[in-house]
């Protein structure tokens, strides 16, 4: 038989035992919360940054347009323009290769890719030359003094192939009449997009090429 001294010494140390695997228990747990804090907080920040990178890319991996001509005047309409480009300040490499230009005008809106560039089923295809190009990186603005030229070929064949490459423009659209306006937009892979409005003077008359 038991004293009630042994019966209360008894009890106490169960009442401690039970403390101590609850004790245990909320160490585990609070461990294991953690962990899952700490893996989530990880992951947050990696995509915190890479949300970043992916919007500082589509506002800064833009190409500058540095001046539009138009030519191949016929019936007094614009059957080329030309573009020429470079890479704005702080952007990285663009490949123009990969690049899309949107050309809305009179005659409606249509999607270019590059003569040898993308796959893809588009309107018609622009086509890139060099004006400046060091490293000989065409189509890749890779370097703040490469300038290339980017050519439009509206309605009929204007252009023909380009001398030594036997690449070409694929036409698209219709010509541009006097007076009348289209906008450009060309969007990188990085989705930054540049925008230029083409306006083509009143009267065509002189010269081969006009500024547009």
């Amino acid at each position: 038989m038991h004293s009630s001294t042994d019966r209360t010494a008894d009890d106490r140390g169960q009442v401690g035992i039970g403390t101590l695997i609850v004790f245990i228990s909320m160490v585990l747990v609070a461990a294991i919360a953690a962990g899952v804090l700490i893996d989530t907080s990880g992951y947050l920040q990696n995509s915190a940054e890479t949300t970043g990178e992916q919007s500082s890319d589509s506002t800064t991996n833009r190409v500058g347009i540095v001046s539009a001509t138009g030519s191949h005047f016929t019936n007094k309409e614009v059957g080329v323009v030309n573009l020429t480009v470079r890479r704005t300040p702080g952007s990285g490499p663009v490949d123009l290769g990969q690049a899309t230009i949107q050309w809305i005008g009179p005659s409606g809106s249509y999607y270019q890719l590059a003569e040898d560039g993308a796959q893809g089923n588009p309107d018609g295809r622009f086509l890139v030359t060099t004006i400046q190009d060091d490293d000989d990186s065409q189509p890749v603005l890779d370097d703040s003094e490469d300038r290339f030229r980017i050519t439009l070929d509206l309605g009929d064949d204007n252009v023909g192939a380009n001398a030594g490459t036997g690449n070409t423009a694929d036409t698209f659209g219709q010509e541009i009449g006097e007076g009348e306006t289209a906008t450009v937009r060309i969007t990188t892979t990085s989705g930054a997009s540049t925008t230029e409005q083409v306006v083509v003077p009143k009267t065509l008359s002189g010269g081969s090429a006009v500024q547009v």
